[in-house]
């Protein structure tokens, strides 16, 4: 069973902020981490490799140098190897050319049997990449999975649905992004982190991948972004405190001159 694990390293939300001279994001000093999404399709890559009883469980991720530590430590955690796609002809890339891009280097890594993915980005929230890379491969796709089983060259999935869930039964390979629903990601142990520091990470440029130059970076992306702002903090609210007929005559008297003002 071979598994292919998409990773992605975004920064951490916690810590992210705007520059509202430039409009633009301050990366110096923030904290980079796998993207929480994706540590369930790693936890999910390893469980089936358990399951298949053999097999490897490769995580490979598009991005600059530093995305290294992440994949790093997707190593600790028990995956056998890492690839590391990452060129400046690379920078810029939207959803599609990251996708035309990822599919190329799924490509030359070779046979595969399942591509896992997060079911989105924190930092994009598209959740377009996954379905984007399985589209350019020519497999089936299954959104936001929240349980998946091996039966020999085909898998059950179980994915959630707004009005409850669906149960396919799919042909391998093929990819599947999954939910927070579908497990609980592993601890690294002392020995998986000791390992991960040794490991070799294989690094695929442009030139090693088969892509058209047209088709990858900011020149091969329909998609631009022009500006991000910060929305304007919003006036402090009022808070009414005392019994519940007094608050609810105090809110009436606030509302009243807006509500004649609208009308």
């Amino acid at each position: 069973m071979n598994i292919l694990v998409l990773i992605k390293q975004v920064p951490d939300t916690t810590d992210v902020r705007i520059d509202r001279e430039t409009n633009t994001l301050i990366r110096e000093g923030v904290p980079s981490i796998i993207n929480p999404f994706d540590m369930y399709a790693i936890e999910e890559g390893l469980r089936l490799r358990e399951s298949a009883g053999s097999g490897t469980v490769t995580v490979m991720s598009m991005g600059p140098p530093q995305v290294e530590g992440a994949l790093r430590e997707a190593l600790a955690l028990g995956v056998d190897d890492a690839i590391l796609l990452s060129d400046r002809a690379f920078a810029g890339s939207d959803t599609w050319a990251t996708s035309y891009t990822l599919a190329a280097g799924i490509r030359k890594r070779g046979a595969f049997d399942i591509v896992l993915c997060g079911k989105q980005a924190i930092d994009g929230d598209t959740a377009q990449v996954g379905p984007g890379v399985a589209k350019l491969l020519g497999i089936p796709q299954v959104a936001y999975v929240r349980k998946l089983t091996l039966d020999g060259a085909r898998c059950t999935a179980e994915r959630m649905m707004e009005d409850g869930s669906d149960v396919l039964d799919v042909p391998l390979p093929a990819l599947f992004t999954v939910v927070k629903e579908i497990n609980e990601p592993r601890l690294p142990s002392l020995k998986g982190k000791m390992k991960a520091k040794k490991a070799e990470i294989t690094v695929w440029g442009v030139s090693d991948l088969d892509v058209d130059d047209r088709e990858i970076g900011l020149d091969g992306s329909p998609t631009r972004v022009m500006t991000i702002f910060a929305p304007e903090l919003r006036k402090n609210g009022i808070v009414f405190e005392g019994e519940v007929d007094e608050t609810v005559a105090l809110l009436v008297k606030e509302l009243v001159p807006v509500l004649k003002a609208e009308i």
